[in-house]
């Protein structure tokens, strides 16, 4: 991983910093992405967070979120990426204070959509806090164009039907009106953030679907595409033996065999 100033210098220049977050907050910006041809694979899998989650309970990763508690806005869609993060946190004063004393707008996924590379999915944490925004219609509008796979929020999100419009997959506890200004901060880009129950570290490889929601450590991305790809297989000529009505004594060591 680069040093993070001197990245930070560079994207500056190359007009990729927001800046409504302080530098000193942006923890990482240069961390390695997997291979199209990686990611393309995981898109390929016809139970994408399925077929994840199952292999990390082989490998005893806490890793996997049901839909039901982040479901995705727009049904159907899935996503597979690396991730970028962003925590944010409640402001101490009230949302008439902070506009009457003029504060400075401290929320920003922006922000993270800047210095992200294409196919990344921004994951951020609120604490599963849905009385505001943390992004809505604009800053997807921005994460789009930026090419970035869709986001991930454990909080609340914004013009929901602009974002729908717009086609960016969102996976989030639900929807409000009010806006994160003057009622959330962020706290740090690109630090280990908490997703409902799992631990997400920018650079972990995000998957989405209508199952829910999987991060695996970066050291095993390769090896759990595999697996997931074997897995899909043996799950197929499965299938097959049902529709075929074999008898149970070849069906059974078939089913139990991905089990051993």
């Amino acid at each position: 991983m680069s040093n993070v100033a001197e990245v930070y210098d560079k994207y500056d220049q190359e007009g990729r910093i927001w800046g409504e977050v302080p530098r000193e907050r942006v923890k990482a910006l240069d961390f390695p992405r997997v291979s199209e041809e990686v990611r393309q694979g995981y898109l390929g899998l016809k139970d994408l967070s399925t077929g994840v989650a199952d292999c990390l309970d082989k490998y005893g990763i806490c890793g996997a979120i049901a839909n039901s508690h982040l479901p995705n806005l727009i049904p159907g869609k899935r996503i597979a990426g690396t991730a970028i993060t962003l925590r944010n946190i409640p402001e101490r004063k009230t949302t008439t204070q902070g506009g009457f004393d003029k504060d400075p707008i401290r929320m920003s996924s922006r922000e993270c959509h800047y210095v992200a590379e294409p196919g990344d999915v921004l994951c951020v944490d609120f604490g599963g806090n849905v009385e505001a925004s943390n992004m809505g219609g604009q800053s997807c509008l921005v994460g789009k164009t930026q090419g970035l796979s869709g986001a991930i929020v454990y909080g609340a999100v914004r013009d929901v039907n602009t974002i729908r419009d717009l086609d960016f997959p969102v996976w989030c506890k639900g929807g409000t009106p009010k806006t994160g200004k003057y009622r959330m901060e962020a706290m740090e880009v690109n630090g280990p953030v908490t997703i409902h129950d799992i631990v997400v570290h920018p650079g972990d490889f995000i998957v989405a679907d209508d199952s829910g929601i999987c991060a695996i450590p970066p050291h095993l991305v390769e090896t759990i595409l595999a697996e997931a790809q074997a897995n899909e297989a043996s799950e197929a000529q499965g299938r097959d033996l049902i529709v075929s009505k074999a008898p149970l004594a070849e069906l059974k060591p078939h089913f139990r065999a991905r089990y051993k």
